[in-house]
């Protein structure tokens, strides 16, 4: 191997681990979904509403391979509550198939099972929502 193609072997190297490292380490708490959720495991609260005060929150859903995003949520006396889009986004059709994973919320992780809403009288129109009963 000449000495320029050993030299572009190493750069694209460096480059891949690069990227995966910022893609399990970083992109979880940015706009990009990631792998890993971190955070420390936490026993449920008695009442959700008193992790109220974030706005967005970490969902890794479970399945494979692992997917951790961004979501918006409430907090209600039994659970969190999530909303994906009307289309069914890809976190959500996770969830269905796998509903087991973690929630994250400031520096706590909690174990979750997320449940889908689909009643007209149980959500608001045109949102599917998850309740997550940890």
């Amino acid at each position: 191997m000449n000495r320029i193609a050993k030299l572009a072997s190493i750069t694209l190297a460096v480059v891949l681990v690069g990227a995966a490292i910022t893609y399990v380490y970083i992109t979880p708490y940015d706009r990009i979904a990631g792998v890993r959720i971190g955070g420390a495991e936490t026993p449920p609260p008695s009442d959700w509403r008193t992790v109220n005060n974030l706005g967005v929150i970490q969902l890794k859903t479970g399945g494979f391979p692992p997917f951790v995003v961004n979501v918006v949520y409430v907090g209600t006396e039994d659970g969190v509550i999530t909303a994906t889009r009307p289309d069914g986004g890809y976190w959500a059709k996770r969830a269905r198939a796998s509903p087991d994973g973690w929630l994250r919320i400031g520096d706590a992780t909690y174990a979750m099972r997320a449940t889908e809403i689909v009643a007209d009288e149980e959500r608001i129109p045109n949102i599917s929502s998850f309740h997550h009963d940890l």
